[in-house]
């Protein structure tokens, strides 16, 4: 018995241990970025859906731009996006730009304001939050608010054309990036991301160093 316990003890010691991977010490470098401020709601928020878009929903009545678009919350704050699951709380910085954003009108205020978009009549339908998320699986799937209600603008038949879509895309793209918050933004990501590369090169050098010793 004791000759078995001597050499199981003897096969875990030679056992080789695993190495840890480069992902085990990929380490940031920063400091760790504020979530937005809240949004205090007296109750749960009603929205309506923007015309011309993929199901792209926002909230209508306060400042902030507060959209929700394929299962997630999603808010533009000091030129960083953030997304939740939830409208009112747990914000987490989205690295991206999420790419619904660019086919948002940036004037629908203005068309929700006046209940007109693009020169025709918009009876636009206020959605409460709980049947947005009961339903708007269904509807994305159905196309049901551009085809079945063509987003609640009368006389409206079709979406501008292909190559004028992308003609806006890219425009309100440029503009976008002019903004100064988002340019500081950018500065910042630019600035992370060399030190973070200097900092995954310093340790390459240690560990091929340690390497050289053994």
């Amino acid at each position: 018995m004791k000759k078995i316990l001597l050499g199981a003890i003897l096969l875990i010691l030679v056992i080789p241990a695993p190495i840890p991977t480069k992902a085990a010490v990929d380490i940031r470098i920063g400091v760790p970025l504020p979530p937005p401020p809240p949004i205090v709601f007296p109750a749960p928020p009603e929205v309506i859906v923007i015309p011309d878009t993929d199901d792209v929903y926002v909230v209508p009545d306060i400042e902030v731009d507060l959209f929700f678009w394929n299962g997630w919350w999603w808010r533009l704050w000091e030129g960083r996006w953030y997304r939740s699951r939830y409208y009112d709380r747990g914000w987490v910085y989205y690295d991206y730009v999420p790419k619904f954003y660019f086919d948002i009108d940036p004037g629908w205020r203005g068309y929700y304001r006046d209940r007109h978009w693009r020169g025709h009549r918009w009876h636009y339908e206020r959605i409460p939050e709980r049947r947005l998320h009961q339903n708007w699986k269904v509807w994305y799937a159905d196309r049901y608010w551009e085809k079945r209600k063509t987003w609640g603008i009368q006389d409206y038949r079709n979406r501008p054309p292909q190559k004028e879509r992308l003609e806006l895309r890219h425009r309100r793209e440029r503009e976008y990036h002019q903004r100064p918050e988002v340019q500081r933004h950018q500065q910042w990501r630019e600035e992370q991301r060399r030190k973070s590369k200097g900092s995954k090169g310093k340790e390459g050098e240690e560990y091929r160093r340690r390497g050289d010793r053994k």
